[in-house]
């Protein structure tokens, strides 16, 4: 069984028993998966929408992101439209300057418009707030673990 540990701007793919894990502030983590729950994949987006040229590789961009999980999906004979999401982040990081719509909040905007336009159905998601959140998911039956941590 394999561990991954996503920094921002990575994509992980893992099978059952595999374990997926990344710390979040404003970034937001998606996790598609198979309604069996026998592979994930999961991403750390950075940037919501899409890069500039110099970036179009760049896995930190939620549609490069999102494509590249795709991509790994059909890899291994799955479609993402057969998949079912987790989404999780878009905290606000710095609510004493900011109040209202926020990095995270358009981050949790655009990735939440993306699985819609896809009819991606979310099963769960843990969005918003103003803490950073540990996001542990070991591929099968169980849904995600997300541990809010806040900061005084």
């Amino acid at each position: 069984m394999a561990i991954f540990e996503l920094l921002p701007g990575e994509v992980a793919l893992g099978r059952s028993g595999d374990t997926l894990k990344t710390l979040l502030g404003s970034c937001v983590s998606v996790i598609l998966t198979d309604p069996r729950r026998t592979v994930g994949v999961m991403c750390h987006i950075v940037h919501v929408g899409h890069p500039n040229a110099a970036n179009q590789d760049n896995t930190a961009f939620g549609s490069v992101a999102m494509a590249e999980m795709t991509r790994r999906l059909f890899a291994i004979g799955f479609s993402p439209r057969s998949c079912e999401a987790y989404v999780v982040g878009g905290g606000n990081m710095f609510p004493q300057l900011v109040t209202h719509h926020h990095v995270g909040l358009n981050n949790v905007d655009w990735v939440m418009g993306y699985l819609e336009h896809h009819k991606i159905p979310v099963l769960k998601e843990d969005l918003g707030g103003t803490g950073y959140r540990k996001l542990v998911w070991t591929v099968g039956p169980k849904d995600p673990v997300v541990e809010t941590v806040y900061t005084s």
